[in-house]
């Protein structure tokens, strides 16, 4: 293949100031490094030195062909003129990488020039390589050193072995140090990596109460001062405690001239996420005003304390929090639909926990590994307690209402009951019975709204027709079809029938009561 170099002519090292060292002559005289066309980039006012520059290169290699490129730049030192006219010169170029290399010479041009070269480059605009120059040293060869970057670091497995270190953890981070299995869980940490890392916009978290939205705002947070996106703290605001007149004051201060109490001056929290992170959980909960008021202040990093005229600012990455879907919160008028629009940017759904199944394992002996720290001792599963206990776990059949946290205090409970340390078979099974009573308290009345959302008033069911029909129209909600719900609500008695049609029997089922799919899984 031909080897082309591209280069600004150096208007005082071409010149032979240094020592006599003229770079984009020294360039085409490398052995090992054989230039066959040299596009050498000048303008108007140094024609004459381009010229004498090719003329010394064809003396020095015959072989070289010299092009001499003019491009006029009324302020070299101009990044937007010096980006757009390289621009220019890559797009109308030609680039024939099948039969010809590409290397960028760096050393000469101003530094303006040699960012935008590497910038272009670096985003495939220009396909070359880079190539540094210097002078002979203690004795070289006269024409001096020459390096060859590559920009391609998928080349350099050291760096990239690094990179993806460094992404798993990140990824970790955002975890909380467990690994997940489950793909959807994964999807969205590495898509979280990124957009953390790169953005300054507001970030909206979604999913039910106890899927670990707070925790993974706090990994945000960490990631953010990791990366020196921010320098601040997290300030972790729970909505729904403001309420009436006091949302205003703690979310956006308060001066003495609001109430003339000496002592009622407040910073806001607001004023205290300056620099840092402001979480508002469950953001749905402020009301109209403080919602215009957040609005505002996150599209202009301004706002007026209550009780002053006077603006004050406060820069701050914004996370916020939802347990509905947004789109209901807009329709039913808790969240502003304008608002909505400037946090729908970037929207993570955290899944539940029932979704996340072949991570319960790992989740429960992390939680375990925590309890060491809270309880001072260490605890342990038997073997027999541990199969028990993520059989039950990991059944389809189990709930997990209160995802993580019921988890959480599962564990809790068993470590801090556990004799010497150790969780007994007898334990889990006593721990098991405790939360089906939970989830049954609870359950209950949650049966009561689900069949009242998609049965006449009028239908009486006995209390065994109400619990069985309403896991029935859970199943349904959470599978992406009729087979496949049928599937998981049959997957025993199927293996027990000689033609397995799940679909018609969950069909015949639901009509039973004048149910069909549709009227099931419309939320």
């Amino acid at each position: 293949m031909r080897n082309v170099a591209i280069g600004f002519l150096g208007t005082q090292l071409d010149m032979g100031k240094r020592r006599g060292w003229r770079p984009s002559v020294q360039l085409c005289a490398h052995p090992g490094f054989a230039v066959d066309r040299l596009e050498l980039i000048h303008d108007q006012h140094h024609h004459q030195l381009a010229c004498t520059v090719a003329a010394d290169i064809r003396a020095l290699s015959p072989t070289t062909e010299v092009r001499l490129v003019r491009i006029d730049m009324a302020d070299p030192w101009d990044f937007q003129e010096v980006y757009g006219k390289l621009y220019d010169f890559a797009a109308g170029y030609g680039f024939d990488e099948d039969r010809e290399r590409y290397h960028v010479h760096l050393t000469t041009g101003t530094h303006v020039a040699q960012i935008c070269w590497f910038l272009l480059t670096e985003s495939r605009h220009v396909p070359a390589r880079l190539v540094q120059t210097g002078p002979p040293r203690n004795g070289g060869p006269p024409q001096g050193k020459l390096d060859v970057i590559d920009l391609d670091l998928a080349r350099y497995n050291a760096l990239q072995r690094r990179f993806e270190a460094a992404a798993r953890e990140h990824s970790s981070l955002l975890l909380g140090g467990v690994e997940t299995r489950n793909p959807a869980m994964r999807a969205l940490v590495e898509r979280l990596d990124r957009v953390a890392t790169a953005s300054d916009a507001p970030i909206l978290l979604l999913g039910e109460p106890g899927t670990g939205k707070s925790a993974l705002a706090a990994h945000i947070h960490e990631l953010k001062l990791i990366r020196r996106r921010i320098k601040g703290r997290l300030v972790h605001v729970n909505c729904t405690t403001l309420r009436g007149g006091q949302a205003l004051p703690a979310l956006f201060g308060q001066r003495r001239a609001a109430t003339g109490i000496a002592g009622s001056e407040r910073p806001g929290f607001l004023r205290e996420a300056d620099g840092g992170v402001l979480f508002l959980d469950r953001i749905d909960e402020l009301g109209a005003d403080e919602q215009a008021a957040v609005l505002q202040a996150i599209e202009t990093g301004r706002y007026c304390p209550v009780g002053s005229e006077a603006e004050v600012t406060a820069r701050f990455h914004l996370i916020a929090s939802a347990s509905d879907d947004p789109g209901a919160l807009v329709r039913g008028g808790r969240l502003r639909a304008d608002l909505h629009a400037r946090l729908s940017q970037w929207v993570f759904r955290l899944p539940p926990l029932r979704d996340r199944r072949e991570d319960i394992a790992a989740l429960l002996l992390a939680l375990v590994d925590g309890s060491e720290q809270q309880l001072g001792r260490r605890t342990g599963f038997n073997a027999d307690a541990m199969a028990r206990y993520l059989r039950f776990a990991c059944d389809p059949a189990t709930p997990w209402p209160g995802n993580l946290r019921d988890l959480h205090a599962s564990v809790h409970r068993l470590a801090v009951l556990a004799e010497r340390g150790r969780v007994t078979l007898p334990m889990v099974d006593t721990e098991i019975a405790t939360l089906a009573a939970q989830w049954m308290a609870v359950g209950r009345n949650d049966d009561q709204a689900l069949l009242a959302s998609v049965l006449p008033a009028s239908v009486r069911l006995d209390e065994f027709d109400r619990a069985q029909l309403a896991a029935v129209i859970r199943a349904c909600r959470e599978c992406p079809s009729l087979a496949a719900a049928g599937r998981r609500l049959f997957a025993v008695s199927r293996e027990e029938k000689t033609t397995q049609n799940d679909s018609d029997r969950l069909r015949k089922y639901l009509a039973r009561f004048g149910l069909d799919w549709g009227t099931v899984v419309a939320e």
